[in-house]
């Protein structure tokens, strides 16, 4: 069996990988670290959770121990889909790097370039980005790309399904042609083969398993519900697993539980800890911050349940993960492969827990055709019923029809013809009686009021009422017409003298 001792890697790096307690490389590691040592192109297929970090990280710390890095030119690139697996690499780095002099940046969102710019005019070894903020940094100015040596691509099919792909091409070009490639994968995408094929030079392929496979270490169930109503699903699948998370009891020490759409993780993340589960949303949307904070509470054991979107799906090494619940039936199949793989990692073994209705059958097979084997079916759990909230209509059909609505919006016409028909007659006062002593102040104040308005107003109706009474005259006097009253101008001729002597 090989050990890591058995590789030509710098002793300062397994002195690192000793302390960490590591031994025995895993089967990624060991293809990929000898030609990565050697200077070749590598083209790494593996499933997650099979440490693909380690197996770039390692000879990447090694190749770099001669060298000195130059403001803005950092010697190598390491490129991650999401801003928690690049804060993941970065944290691999320091773990194995911590006995030699090399530096790093992490480049992700959410923090200020202030800080970014720093590192970088300070000049880094190991420069760790996500797509985005790499190309804001060049484009401002502030990195040069020219100087990049080993540059590594982790998680390439995370990166087609996020759409980074133009922005990977684009990096590419901007790095030198002679420099060293590591190229990491899960899956192998016709995009994805498109650009190992034009951008890595003669690459030694290491694949370790067969490409979209599931651990065995993993213990997978599919259970199905049929909504009562449709609108009421998400609600009935909600009470279904707090049902399932109840009744594996102390088994389930934590979990990742993954919605498709990030304002289901809201609310499922709100409706847990409504019901005393100790459970908090991650996803895109949020600030990095709190997302890293979310991350660490779940990593040390102080949160129970992390409510995710795939934005975890993908390179988050959370070891000890003891069930993975895919609320949602994922709609890319891949996806499937990535979330449950959260769960069974480092020969531990995990539960994973799929909930479906009927409107997810084509995803299911979707799924099914990919691991080339079923999902085994599960029944609920003993005695589990939905409750009559969840048979009803929701809240917002019951106020179109009529229903707690009344109360906030006002009650309808019919109930207040009702109302007011029950009331006595003897309730509602005739004006006529009412007392006089109301009437009198009411009559005070009024006055004045009256005199203050007439003024202005005789002075305004003053003026126009001469005018008026001009423009009547007008209008009333006869008209003259042309018959006996022709005036005298007319009647003259307007012939010259000349013509009239001759």
């Amino acid at each position: 069996m090989t050990k890591f001792s058995d590789l030509a890697l710098d002793p300062r790096v397994l002195k690192a990988i000793a302390e960490a307690g590591y031994e025995t490389p895993t089967p990624i590691q060991a293809g990929a670290i000898p030609p990565a040592l050697e200077g070749k192109d590598v083209l790494g297929i593996a499933q997650t959770g099979t440490g693909k970090t380690a197996s770039f990280t390692l000879p990447m710390i090694t190749l770099l121990g001669r060298g000195r890095a130059r403001a803005r030119m950092p010697r190598s690139l390491v490129l991650a889909p999401t801003r928690e697996l690049a804060a993941q690499v970065a944290e691999n780095f320091d773990i194995y790097a911590k006995h030699t002099k090399l530096t790093k940046a992490l480049l992700i969102g959410g923090v200020s370039f202030a800080e970014q710019d720093k590192l970088i005019d300070r000049g880094v070894d190991v420069l760790i980005a996500t797509p985005g903020r790499l190309l804001d940094h060049f484009e401002r100015g502030k990195l040069l790309l020219t100087g990049v040596q080993i540059m590594v691509v982790d998680e390439a099919d995370r990166m087609l399904d996020m759409g980074f792909i133009p922005d990977i091409e684009r990096i590419f070009q901007l790095t030198p042609f002679t420099r060293q490639t590591l190229f990491f994968s899960a899956t192998m995408a016709p995009e994805i083969e498109r650009i190992t094929n034009t951008f890595l030079h003669n690459p030694v392929k290491i694949e370790v398993a067969r490409q979209a496979t599931t651990s065995e270490t993993i213990e997978q169930r599919l259970i199905e519900l049929t909504p009562t109503r449709k609108d009421q699903a998400a609600k009935q699948k909600r009470e279904l697993l707090r049902a399932i998370i109840n009744a594996e009891g102390d088994a389930c020490t934590n979990a990742i539980l993954f919605c498709n759409r990030k304002t289901d993780v809201d609310i499922l993340a709100k409706s847990l800890k409504a019901h005393g589960f100790d459970a908090a949303p991650i996803h895109g949307d949020l600030d990095q911050s709190q997302r890293m904070k979310t991350l660490d509470g779940f990593r040390d054991g102080s949160l129970r349940f992390l409510v995710a979107s795939d934005v975890a799906a993908r390179g988050l090494d959370i070891p000890a993960v003891s069930h993975v619940f895919n609320f949602d039936v994922p709609t890319h199949s891949e996806d499937y492969v990535h979330r449950i793989g959260r769960t069974g990692r480092a020969g531990r073994k995990g539960v994973a827990i799929t909930l479906a209705t009927p409107a997810d059958a084509k995803y299911l097979d979707a799924i099914e055709a990919l691991v080339k084997k079923p999902i085994p079916r599960a029944e609920a759990p003993e005695g589990f019923e939905l409750s009559d909230a969840a048979k009803r209509a929701p809240r917002k059909e019951e106020e179109r029809k009529g229903g707690k609505s009344d109360r906030r919006r006002g009650r309808g016409k019919k109930d207040e013809r009702a109302e007011a028909e029950a009331k006595p007659v003897e309730e509602v006062a005739p004006r006529d009686e009412a007392p006089k002593a109301e009437t009198k102040p009411r009559e005070r104040r009024e006055e004045p009021r009256k005199e203050h308005r007439e003024e202005p107003r005789k002075e305004r109706r003053e003026e126009p009422r001469e005018e008026r009474r001009d423009r009547k005259e007008r209008e009333t006097s006869p008209v003259v017409g042309m018959g006996d009253h022709v005036p005298d101008f007319l009647t003259r001729s307007f012939r010259s003298p000349q013509k009239e002597s001759t």
